[in-house]
């Protein structure tokens, strides 16, 4: 039945995958729509539920998945390429960067760049547990490392693991660009069975509604901007407008590709932002901004360990729910998306450049990007004219922060024009980018597509957007937080199997190096003791001596990875050495007796 239908519309993918994913999608649409009282209800209960009991359990697992990512970059298995290898990276770096920039996290810098830090100095998280109060220089420095716990390296753990693991099943093993392909060390050719269909679906609806998240927020900064700009009312009308501008223009990059579409996209935003980020530097108080900035990521780097395992355990506020966790969740449903993503623009690139490079170059940038608009708001509110921590914090106008923040600014108005239209060309690239990756998972393959595929996964971004904040109960951000954190369970259970399945494949494919050889030494006795022994009759003067004494010399070691060249026979330098004899002009050959014994050659005439 599936097959006829599929081949009825004239698609061409995995009909059980991609009907499967669809028909939850439409499940969950009507049921919210219809019954949405009882929807709201469950998941509710359900968020709640995590929230409290597993909260820990989301914490832990970045950590170690952080952890897992620096072993191997730094082992033996650092040196594997991901690829063929001979072959080279495909993307230089700046395209790269520029490419991990826009499609990973672009668009959480705009929404978060400045209510994050501000939330945090009005309210600070570990305020009740360690006595900080809020407006303060002390609150300052604790938002700031919260800040950067949650966009830096953890952020970009949860993006860089399946990234590794597809680009390393993909890449090296052939594999199709789905998830299930990671799991091949542990189900073998069941990754085309049941069980692989399944962990596909799952992934494919998980990015779906981590798509749709970030769209949501998206939609609600937009919106907070063009109301402050132009009156325009924060309502659900307009957030349906919005939905379908953003969702109209993804569909054309969607049509366009990755060469004409994604990529032009992404290079054009990431010098908008490098531009807007040196304005604000340049504009406001930049002395106090750079200070703060390497003050802050020092702090950072100090309290790391602390951050990195901190669970609010004896306050119990419910702080880093509705925060910490909430990222991690949402974070991760975007990893199959972003991880097949990563993937295809890293092909050529060695796993420890590919871990340093996901890792640290975009947390580069995180810092430089928090630190200016942190600061620069910090600024405002302990010596300038304040009032951002009103709208954030005590109007909970989340949304509106940045541009509150840009009102303290030169030509405020045509600079907050420049940030909507950067907030909306990142979540353009968010959706085209999902839209054609979760077409590949379905598929299973990256060769020509019917468009109405792709367009098909855009259109789903959209509508679950739009029931997600029009039509769920509770509506707004705190809709999305509690649907994302429900949705992110089963991608972490996922992470902890990724890491065995990726070290296995390494250690199958790398093979095992021999124990390592060292050369034996005699046992050293003291110079009394070996005279006492002397008149024993079982003493042997070789086995124990007075000064350290190697038993053999000390072994050389050779490369495992080249063939050992069996040599000729010894005697002449070609025959040391491999190389061609040089058969010398006879004026120049010096002059033998002819009774002396011609020289003699071996099997190759050497």
């Amino acid at each position: 039945m599936l097959n006829r239908l599929h081949d009825l519309l004239r698609l061409r993918t995995s009909p059980p995958i991609f009907f499967g994913a669809a028909f939850i999608i439409i499940v969950f649409v009507v049921l919210t729509i219809t019954v949405t009282e009882w929807m709201d209800s469950i998941v509710s209960t359900a968020s709640n539920w995590l929230y409290t009991n597993l909260g820990w359990f989301y914490i832990f697992g970045v950590t170690l998945f952080l952890l897992f990512l620096i072993f191997i970059a730094l082992s033996r298995f650092g040196r594997v390429k991901l690829g063929r290898d001979d072959e080279p990276p495909e993307h230089s770096g700046a395209a790269w960067f520029a490419m991990l920039f826009a499609a990973g996290i672009g668009s959480i810098l705009m929404f978060w760049g400045v209510a994050e830090p501000v939330s945090h100095f009005g309210e600070p998280p570990r305020g009740p547990s360690l006595g900080i109060e809020a407006e303060t220089a002390e609150a300052a420095v604790d938002a700031m490392n919260f800040t950067y716990y949650h966009f830096t390296l953890h952020t970009w753990t949860i993006f860089a693991l399946p990234s590794l693991c597809f680009a390393y099943f993909i890449h090296k093993r052939n594999l199709p660009p789905r998830v299930s392909s990671i799991f091949q060390p542990i189900l073998g050719e069941r990754i085309h069975g049941p069980i692989g269909k399944l962990i596909d679906i799952v992934a494919i609806i998980g990015t779906v509604f981590g798509i749709a998240v970030s769209l949501g927020l998206g939609v609600l900064q937009i919106n907070s901007g063009i109301n402050r700009l132009f009156g325009v009312s924060e309502s659900a009308i307009w957030q349906l407008v919005i939905i379908g501008v953003v969702g109209g223009a993804s569909m054309i990059s969607v049509a366009l590709g990755l060469d004409k579409g994604i990529k032009r996209l992404s290079n054009f935003n990431i010098w908008m932002a490098v531009a807007l980020l040196a304005f604000i530097l340049v504009t406001g108080s930049t002395l106090f901004v750079l200070k703060g900035t390497f003050e802050s990521l020092g702090s950072y780097v100090m309290h790391l360990p602390e951050l990195a395992l901190w669970n609010d355990t004896f306050a119990n506020t419910g702080w880093q729910s509705s925060w910490t966790v909430f990222y991690w969740a949402w974070t991760i449903t975007w990893s199959p998306f972003v991880g097949i993503f990563i993937a295809r623009i890293s092909k050529g690139r060695t796993i420890r450049q590919f871990v340093s490079g996901v890792l640290a170059v975009p947390a580069g940038f995180s810092v430089i990007w928090f630190g200016i608009f942190g600061h620069a708001s910090f600024d405002i509110e302990l010596n300038g004219e304040g009032g951002i921590v009103e709208t954030v914090v005590e109007e909970g106008d989340i949304p509106g922060a940045l541009f509150a923040f840009l009102e303290h600014f030169p030509a405020s108005g045509f600079v907050s024009i420049i940030a909507i239209i950067l907030v909306t060309i990142f979540f353009i690239t968010s959706v085209d980018s999902a839209a054609l990756v979760t077409d590949t998972m379905a598929n299973g393959h990256e060769d020509f597509n019917p468009l109405r595929q792709r367009v098909f996964w855009a259109i789903a971004m959209a509508v679950i957007t739009a029931t997600l904040l029009v039509f769920s109960g509770s509506g707004g951000l705190e809709a999305l937080q509690e649907f994302v954190v429900l949705v992110g369970l089963p991608f972490f259970i996922m992470g902890y199997f990724q890491m065995y399945a990726m070290y296995r494949a390494l250690r199958e494919d790398a093979s095992e190096l021999p124990a390592m050889r060292t050369r034996q030494w005699k046992k050293v006795l003291p110079p009394e003791e070996i005279e006492r022994r002397k008149g024993d009759e079982d003493f042997e003067g070789e086995d124990a001596v007075v000064e350290p004494q190697a038993e053999e010399e000390a072994p050389v070691m050779r490369d495992p990875y080249i063939p050992k060249r069996v040599m000729g026979p010894r005697g002449t330098l070609s025959a040391r050495t491999g190389s061609a004899q040089i058969i010398r002009p006879q004026a120049n050959r010096p002059h033998r007796s002819k009774h002396a014994k011609p020289p003699t050659r071996d099997a190759d005439g050497h």
